[in-house]
């Protein structure tokens, strides 16, 4: 995952910081499933699916949503220290849940907070599988978005207000999104969490 304000530069993309530090690997979904299924399949950002309107389709839009919350969620998690982290749970599972939960609350304890919102510059989503055969082992529909954020009107400040963000901070990157969905036969559209993401070796975007 990446923490990516400096402070944390993560792949999973929470508020991109100050310093960087990484952490990677997958962890079960807290309801007790296994990670996910290292097995990806399917249509890739530049398929056609037979209909506007198939399960990919929908999948992916619904994917998609999350993680523009996801982003919203962090953003506000992050400029208000009091704020109660259980809406994590409605954007994050797994290793992407646990990570965040961990660094905001050492955020909120040193009283940092963040100062501007987080832009997502590009959002492709890269393959969409609807394989739901084991969810106990984490064999679950996953969807992988590839987004490039953008913080260049981000800032990080400590107790007193003065700025603790790298000058060395890039200000973009490009992070892989695993979106899963641990309940997917129950609740196939609005169960869809941010469970894993990692940074991406690609030329860093255009910055607002």
């Amino acid at each position: 995952m990446t923490h990516f304000l400096g402070l944390r530069s993560w792949a999973a993309g929470a508020v991109v910081l100050a310093v960087a530090s990484a952490c990677g690997g997958t962890a079960a979904d807290p309801s007790g499933s296994s990670s996910l299924s290292p097995t990806r399949s399917t249509p890739t950002a530049g398929s056609t699916s037979a209909s506007p309107s198939s399960p990919e389709d929908v999948a992916a839009t619904d994917a998609t949503a999350v993680v523009r919350k996801y982003f919203a969620t962090l953003d506000r998690l992050g400029q208000h220290p009091t704020s109660r982290l259980s809406s994590l749970a409605s954007v994050t599972t797994s290793t992407e849940l646990t990570a965040e939960r961990a660094f905001l609350r050492a955020q909120h304890r040193r009283g940092e907070r963040q100062v501007g919102n987080t832009r997502i510059a590009h959002l492709k989503v890269q393959s969409v599988n609807l394989d739901n055969s084991d969810p106990t082992a984490g064999r679950v529909p996953t969807v992988s978005i590839d987004v490039c954020w953008d913080v260049s009107k981000v800032d990080v400040v400590d107790r007193t207000g003065k700025s603790i963000v790298s000058p060395n901070r890039a200000d973009s990157r490009w992070t892989r999104y695993d979106v899963a969905n641990y309940h997917y036969r129950a609740n196939p559209s609005n169960g869809w969490r941010v469970a894993d993401a990692h940074d991406l070796k690609a030329t860093p975007c255009a910055v607002s």
